[in-house]
């Protein structure tokens, strides 16, 4: 057989292989599509599980999900249970891993507190409190008052502390009044960062503070400059913080000029041998300076 001809039989197999593959892909693809789309059962709420709950055997089930299953849903259920639940899951909805505590992390308020953050405890009373209206979720501005150190007019001064700080809960309670009633409670707690929590507890110590609502929607912070009671029966918007008044600098008093004598001249003795000679020089103006 010559080599021509096993150049053409090398060629044919090859393209006949090529276009059995191509009727393979697209037998095998309308199949599929015939078939439908493959299900899985993923692991769903029985019913709602509310923020900080301890997950149980009996808030599960499982539940079908057509297609291609999403990185992060749990499809076992002891992956599931025991762990706490960091953000409300409702009834049906498929169970995250993101929407769980870590292992062994328990469930309450700890579990509810993201990496690098901390919950400080803040005191309020009915108006500290916006009369019951601050309930977990919500996000608040601090504000204090207090006359500041040094200052020795103007008054009580007022001023923002922190913007946009979210309220993990109320007194003992850390979901959501499903009615929205306005609840008496003593304690706020408060997700701050490290920094804040240190500038909230020395606040809290040494002045008054107070809560104010604000849309949870609006995270833009606001520049304010605060205002003193002084301020406020002058008119001015806002008054700067007035420290004890330094007493004035003594003006400089300039002396007056005193009239210099005029420079008296010298004379110098010249000896040149035996010839004695002196010499008168008068003094100018610029070798007195």
């Amino acid at each position: 057989m010559s080599q021509r001809v096993l150049t053409i039989l090398l060629t044919a197999l090859l393209i006949a292989a090529g276009a059995s593959y191509m009727v393979y892909r697209m037998v095998r693809t309308r199949m599929s599509v015939a078939a439908g789309p493959t299900t899985s059962e993923i692991i769903v709420a029985a019913h709602k599980i509310e923020l900080g709950s301890l997950v149980k055997d009996i808030d599960l089930r499982t539940g079908p999900w057509v297609g291609p299953v999403p990185q992060g849903i749990m499809l076992k259920k002891e992956d599931v249970v025991g762990r706490g639940v960091i953000s409300t899951i409702y009834e049906g909805e498929p169970i995250l891993d993101s929407r769980l505590a870590g292992v062994g992390g328990g469930a309450g308020l700890a579990a509810t507190i993201p990496p690098g953050m901390r919950a400080v405890a803040v005191r309020v009373n009915d108006v500290v409190g916006v009369a019951g209206f601050v309930v977990p979720g919500m996000k608040v501005d601090i504000l204090i008052s207090g006359i500041p150190p040094g200052a020795s007019v103007g008054g009580p001064r007022v001023k923002t502390l922190l913007q946009n700080i979210v309220v993990l809960s109320a007194a003992t309670n850390i979901q959501k009044d499903p009615e929205g009633k306005p609840l008496p409670v003593p304690v706020v707690n408060l997700l701050v960062t490290p920094e804040q929590a240190e500038i909230l507890s020395l606040a809290s110590n040494e002045t008054r503070i107070q809560l104010i609502l604000r849309n949870p929607l609006d995270n833009e912070p606001s520049k304010t400059s605060g205002v003193a009671l002084g301020g406020l029966f002058s008119g001015e918007k806002a008054a700067p913080v007035a420290h004890a008044a330094r007493p004035a600098p003594k003006p400089v008093v300039a002396l007056p000029a005193v009239a210099l004598a005029p420079p008296k001249p010298f004379s110098v003795e010249v000896l040149n041998g035996p010839r004695r000679t002196e010499v008168k020089f008068d003094r100018r103006k610029e070798d007195l300076q």
